[in-house]
């Protein structure tokens, strides 16, 4: 199934009923800097935590491509919860990219999907710009095939829920080290949630702070062990790729939500100068328009690579520009349009209970992640220009 199967119903996996139920809770979350424990118990009860499994492992068996629309779907509800859940379809996504391509390991992340588990991302450092590249927690071997892990992991979103926490760490004591480790672990007395998530959007993520202080993972839950740096390995494409277009997926939600709540505006408000609706107004039909526009250039992108992602399309190193470019491009396309949203619905939306309002700072989210706007340009002007000169 592709998404652009006709037999593909986004409704089938996200009713519009829960959609709504969704979409009342947001601003309690928001409002109360808690985690949305129904929205991922309804998602859960709809199998939505599978959906990239292969049905023959008793998934939903959907593409990337599905899944990217469902998670814009999600996000016109409530971001945070889309962001939330991104983190655990991420590692889903990377298990169907081994599966695709014949590479073993992340069974166990397709079957703990389907059993109901949540799979939280232990990658981001602070100051570590090397990302997936390398890493400044300590993987030392347990001699047994496992790795304890000792460090500290930011922005671990669906901290209060997740049951294993896909990590990498930097393994320095091995005969051939360095080696990037890439594994899960579970939630013991060993791993140390944060209480640290006061932000000023996102609030329902709960990405709070994890300090790992000899977290074990066993062999069977270590899956890649990769020379640091740049690397062609699957578990780098994997994340990268799914992170990307995922991403990509719910800041695009959140510019058509604020889109469509501008259309709304524009049709109920009413000038005192003239007495018509302000979608008469050239000005607001102007912005409209600009939003409309801009709006309208990311669905078809993330969709194509998402496409190419589960064709197994080889665009070799180029992959790494598009797909930071596709993240950059829906950041800022989101930004401008809720900004223009904004200006559009007045002076109410700068009430905190204006969902404008939330909408406004939950895209400031999205220059924070990777790729940031800085590695973007960066990996674009090597791709055109050829690396700096030594």
């Amino acid at each position: 199934m592709t998404a652009s199967d006709p037999g593909f119903d986004p409704a089938e996996f996200l009713p519009d009923d829960l959609l709504e139920r969704i979409r009342e809770r947001a601003p309690l979350h928001d409002r109360d800097n808690t985690f949305p424990e129904q929205d991922l118990a309804e998602l859960r009860d709809a199998g939505y935590l599978s959906i990239l499994v292969p049905t023959e492992r008793g998934g939903a068996g959907l593409g990337l491509a599905e899944a990217a629309i469902l998670q814009q779907r999600l996000a016109t509800a409530a971001p945070a919860t889309a962001l939330a859940i991104n983190m655990h379809l991420v590692w889903t996504g990377v298990a169907k990219v081994f599966s695709d391509r014949g590479v073993p390991g992340l069974e166990f992340v397709q079957d703990g999907a389907v059993a109901g588990e949540v799979f939280a991302f232990g990658i981001s450092e602070g100051g570590n710009d090397l990302v997936l590249f390398g890493s400044d927690t300590d993987a030392v071997p347990t001699g047994d095939g496992g790795y304890a892990f000792t460090g500290t992991k930011i922005f671990t979103s669906l901290a209060p829920v997740w049951t294993r926490l896909g990590l990498h760490g930097l393994d320095t004591t091995s005969a051939d080290a360095p080696k990037l480790v890439f594994a899960f672990v579970d939630r013991t007395d060993a791993v140390v949630t944060g209480d640290d998530w006061d932000t000023l959007g996102m609030r329902a993520t709960q990405s709070r702070t994890t300090r790992l202080h000899g977290a074990t993972a066993d062999a069977a839950h270590v899956v890649r062990r990769i020379d640091p740096g740049p690397n062609p390995d699957p578990i780098v494409f994997g994340i990268f790729s799914v992170f990307e277009v995922l991403l990509a997926s719910v800041y695009t939600g959140i510019a058509r939500r604020a889109l469509d709540l501008a259309v709304q505006t524009a049709h109920t408000r009413r000038s005192k100068r003239s007495g018509a609706a302000y979608s008469q107004d050239p000005d607001i039909r102007w912005r409209i328009a600009d939003m409309g526009l801009a709006y309208d250039a990311l669905p078809p992108q993330i969709a194509a690579l998402a496409r190419d992602v589960d064709e197994r399309v080889d665009h070799g190193a180029r992959w790494f520009t598009l797909l930071s470019g596709l993240k950059h491009r829906a950041i800022t396309m989101a930004k401008h349009v809720v900004d223009q949203a904004m200006l559009v619905a007045g002076g109410g939306s700068y009430f905190s209970s204006n969902e404008l309002s939330r909408l406004y700072r939950d895209v400031l989210a999205g220059a924070f992640h990777p790729s940031d706007p800085e590695s973007a340009h960066s990996t674009a002007a090597s791709a055109w220009l050829g690396p700096l000169e030594a």
